[in-house]
């Protein structure tokens, strides 16, 4: 007879107990952390809901002050002439060179020109002979006049002594036709006056002018200045043709100089005559010189949309001179009040250029804005905002309209803030 196995033991239940209680604590555990992070979760997204950022702000300011505005410029000359000859010949005589400072009326240069002296003589020899001519035109007319007379009494004469039966017909109409031809002598002799009178005028009319043209051969200075530029020298022969006429000289007055500016379209409304400036160049560090706006072209250039402004700027002890790079400042009054923010308060995202205001209810309302100048730590609008407005400075980039913040008061400056 075979022997049976002995039957299994079952584990004890104290066993089982040291198994499900610990699963039972880590699935509690696990509830627990569940819990906690979903609890945590949404305090955090009620308290972002209704977060209550301390930001800080400024006022838009309605500005009707006056600003600096500084501009390049370039001196020039304030009379500026290039000196050609007006008469043929040789150079005679220089008396200038560059840099000579002349006085209105020095003889800068003489001119040998035979030709034209020769015409000259010439022609007032001419002159003489028509003058000549005149006088005895003049010598025919009284002889004319004269002869009018005697035969004038000598028809009347004869005509008496014909109707009263002492003379003939035939000598009184004798002494009529004289009187006639008598009187038509007179009529040409007048007009040979008038012929001889009109030549006298026109050969000397070009005396005149022949006269005028030598008085080209000594080149004076037309204008207190200096000499700039020598183009001739001692024996060159120079021309007086008007298309190939010779320069001798360039002269500039310097004792006041025009300041050239070019004004751009967004100043030049404050820019009018009498406006004070001042004028510097950086290789004259420490002098100003002060002047007023003399003249503008009161027309804006269409390739540059500028306007040229004029100051004529004293120039006596002669530290100036033509041609230089200056820097001009004016103090412009804008025709009109403008607002100003500063440059930390603008955000630029994909919705433009905008800034975040404060509304009385101390909420965030986005306002776009278009700006119309930037002046560096200040910007100008030219819409979107009316001056007295709070903005935020420095706008957190979690900033959201309608959303409620706390205002603190001071401005800084900055540049204008990104948003995605």
């Amino acid at each position: 007879m075979t022997e049976q196995a002995p039957e299994p033991v079952p584990p004890p239940r104290r066993l089982a107990l040291y198994v499900a209680v610990p699963l039972a604590l880590l699935l509690a555990w696990g509830a627990f952390v569940h819990w906690r992070q979903r609890s945590d979760a949404y305090d955090t997204v009620h308290e972002r809901q209704n977060l209550e950022p301390t930001v800080t702000t400024a006022t838009a300011r309605l500005s009707h002050d006056s600003r600096s505005l500084t501009l390049p410029g370039q001196t020039a000359a304030f009379d500026s002439a290039y000196l050609y000859a007006r008469a043929t010949g040789f150079v005679a005589e220089r008396r200038v060179d560059i840099g000579s400072r002349v006085k209105r009326g020095d003889l800068l240069l003489r001119i040998d020109a035979p030709d034209l002296d020769a015409q000259l003589n010439q022609a007032r020899a001419q002159l003489g002979q028509m003058q000549a001519a005149l006088v005895q035109a003049q010598a025919t007319l009284k002889q004319a006049q004269d002869n009018k007379s005697l035969a004038s009494i000598n028809s009347y004469r004869a005509t008496t002594l014909a109707r009263e039966g002492w003379g003939t017909q035939q000598t009184a109409d004798t002494n009529t036709t004289n009187a006639r031809v008598s009187t038509s002598n007179v009529g040409s002799a007048q007009a040979g006056v008038g012929v001889a009178e009109a030549n006298v005028r026109a050969q000397q009319a070009t005396v005149d002018r022949l006269v005028a043209l030598t008085g080209f051969e000594r080149v004076s200075a037309p204008f207190d200045g200096v000499i700039t530029e020598r183009d001739v020298d001692v024996g060159d022969l120079v021309q007086s043709d008007t298309s190939s006429g010779t320069p001798l000289f360039h002269i500039d007055r310097e004792d006041v100089l025009r300041c050239q500016v070019y004004v751009p379209q967004s100043d030049f409304a404050g820019i009018h005559d009498g406006l004070p400036a001042e004028v510097t160049v950086p290789e004259l560090p420490g002098h100003a010189f002060h002047a007023h706006v003399s003249r503008s072209s009161l027309a804006l250039a269409q390739n540059s949309r500028s306007m040229l402004v004029e100051i004529d700027v004293p120039n006596r002890d002669g530290l100036l001179t033509p041609g230089l790079f200056v820097n001009v400042g004016f103090t412009v009054r804008p025709p009109a009040p403008t607002v100003l923010i500063p440059d930390s308060s603008l955000i630029f995202d994909a919705k433009g250029l905008h800034v975040a205001e404060i509304t009385p209810e101390q909420r965030v309302r986005f306002q776009p804005i278009t700006i119309y100048r930037d002046l560096g730590t200040e910007a100008e609008v030219r819409q979107g905002l009316k001056g007295g407005e709070t903005l935020i400075v420095n706008p957190p980039v979690d900033l959201s309209d309608d959303q409620r913040v706390h205002p603190s008061s001071a401005a800084s400056g900055g540049a204008a803030r990104g948003r995605s």
